[in-house]
């Protein structure tokens, strides 16, 4: 209860432990993307085929299909990788594979696997019936999705940087974005080794991480903004250290209470947003962890760095 009531930890202290952590965890990711040749891309940007079909059932008082089925069907015949969906309603499923030597194969594959597994959803409809729609989705497009999330990123630290100097300080602005840096290069190579694809909803996934430890770092800031203008006799590490124990209590409940919201998608939310609660809840903590431990402790090693660069000016004069 101590840690909620009035904490005094002495994180600054530990930075060094945590600087050491963060490089670790940063390495392990770096190697793993460079023994898988980079990030494993999606669909989304690798370029496949995008198949709707619509398994309305015979008898209208039936049940709407089950997505899992339809996934376990596909994957016992080959077909583990592909994404597949609910689009519109229940019955209209949306099926994405990847790009193939022989795609029209593998689409007519796809719909007699179907038509066999679920009879009474598709066996006695025409096929031009069953299949909606078919659309291939070359490598060239994924290659300007590629190129679009990274822009999209890269302005959004940008934007983050011109709002934090304008609200605090340019030393300020830095640190947050290093912080975010962190969290995004972090969260990147968790998803290389634990073999998860990169497609658009974990890059929607990143940017809600961005926001959210963002949020969480300038609540921290503004706290040491305040005790900067009140406890100007103390020693600046102190004042760090006091206003990160302040907002601490916050800062956990707030993570707690959307670890359980991530921790029931990632569990109970089935295989289609798996992926994306993963990468939320890897967001999630590391974006607290980073808030303490590195966005806070860098402004603590700049004023340190900037205290020593004036006295060895001030020598030399």
């Amino acid at each position: 209860m101590r840690l909620f009531k009035n904490p005094n930890i002495d994180f600054i202290k530990r930075r060094k432990i945590a600087f050491f952590i963060s490089i670790i965890v940063i390495i392990s990711g770096i190697v793993s993307l460079i023994i898988n040749s980079g990030p494993k891309y999606g669909i989304d940007f690798t370029g496949g085929i995008l198949i709707e079909f619509d398994f309305t059932p015979d008898d209208p008082n039936s049940a709407p299909i089950d997505i899992q089925e339809v996934r376990d069907a596909l994957s016992s015949q080959g077909f583990s990788d592909a994404e597949i969906q609910e689009f519109g309603n229940p019955n209209h499923i949306l099926v994405k594979i990847r790009t193939t030597q022989n795609p029209k194969e593998d689409q007519l594959n796809i719909i007699s696997i179907l038509r066999d597994k679920f009879p009474d959803n598709a066996g006695n409809k025409q096929i031009s019936d069953f299949q909606l729609r078919s659309e291939q989705v070359g490598s060239k497009i994924g290659e300007e999705l590629q190129g679009k999330a990274i822009i999209a990123i890269l302005i959004s630290l940008l934007g983050i940087i011109i709002y934090i100097w304008w609200r605090f300080e340019l030393t300020f602005g830095f640190a947050a974005v290093l912080a975010l840096f962190h969290d995004v290069i972090i969260t990147i190579g968790l998803l290389s080794i634990f073999g998860k694809e990169i497609n658009i909803a974990i890059i929607g996934a990143l940017l809600a991480i961005v926001g959210y430890s963002l949020n969480d770092t300038i609540v921290l800031f503004v706290r040491i903004r305040e005790n900067l203008k009140v406890y100007r006799r103390e020693k600046y590490k102190s004042i760090i250290n006091h206003s990160i124990n302040e907002v601490l209590s916050r800062t956990i409940i707030t993570s707690l209470t959307t670890l359980i919201v991530v921790l029931s998608l990632y569990f109970l939310g089935g295989a289609v947003i798996n992926d994306f609660a993963f990468t939320l809840l890897c967001g999630i903590i590391v974006g607290t962890y980073s808030s303490i431990f590195i966005a806070s402790p860098v402004l603590v090693a700049y004023r340190n760095w900037s205290s020593r660069k004036t006295e060895r000016s001030s020598k030399r004069k």
